[in-house]
């Protein structure tokens, strides 16, 4: 394998690395993006759960004895 060979080589393999590496970010992103919405979610419904929000009862649900 020629010098001119090689160089092609390692250039192809870079090409493919910057590109993996930016999909890796814009995954990242979007995940980081994703983990903030949830949080806030779940600040809301811990809001909710603390301050004695209780969901209404099913009237059509029968009793667990029957």
């Amino acid at each position: 394998m020629d010098d001119a060979e090689r160089l092609t080589r390692l250039e192809e393999r870079y090409a493919h690395l910057q590109r993996h590496q930016a999909e890796q970010d814009k995954v990242m992103l979007e995940l980081t993006e994703e983990v903030a919405r949830l949080r806030a979610e779940l600040g809301v419904l811990r809001a909710r759960d603390s301050s004695g929000g209780t969901a209404p009862e099913p009237t059509d649900e029968r009793p667990p004895h029957y």
